[in-house]
């Protein structure tokens, strides 16, 4: 009696299952965005000419692909670096995104091209 409740049970839940999963496959293309970087030696507060053994990116994303960081990057921060109205600003390790009602949406990151490390790309 339990193998035909067992098999009945599986039975009834097995539509259930398939049809919950019935999005469309993710594809995983490259897609084009919007955006600028900046090479540089110094810091981003006191930029100078990159050099030899001083050289760093900065990126910033604007637009779908930004929003698209954005929304993947939850919650929005507590400390911002403005108090405007309707400023949304998110951070994960030197990833910084921002929202603002006037602009939309921006990314910013970089790297030390002398070492390959992972650099903020803005500053508040």
């Amino acid at each position: 009696m339990k193998k035909i409740f067992v098999v009945m049970t599986l039975a009834l839940a097995l539509p259930f299952y398939a049809y919950a999963d019935n999005k469309a496959p993710w594809e995983g293309t490259f897609k084009p965005f919007k955006g600028e970087y900046e090479i540089y030696g110094g810091s981003l507060q006191e930029q100078k000419a990159p050099g030899r053994n001083d050289s760093k990116v900065a990126f910033s994303v604007e637009g779908s692909a930004a929003k698209g960081m954005f929304d993947a990057m939850q919650p929005d921060e507590k400390r911002k670096c403005t108090d405007a109205a309707g400023y949304r600003e998110r951070r994960k390790g030197n990833v910084t995104c921002t929202y603002q009602p006037h602009s939309g949406y921006n990314c910013n990151f970089g790297f030390d091209l002398r070492t390959g490390k992972s650099i903020s790309g803005a500053s508040c």
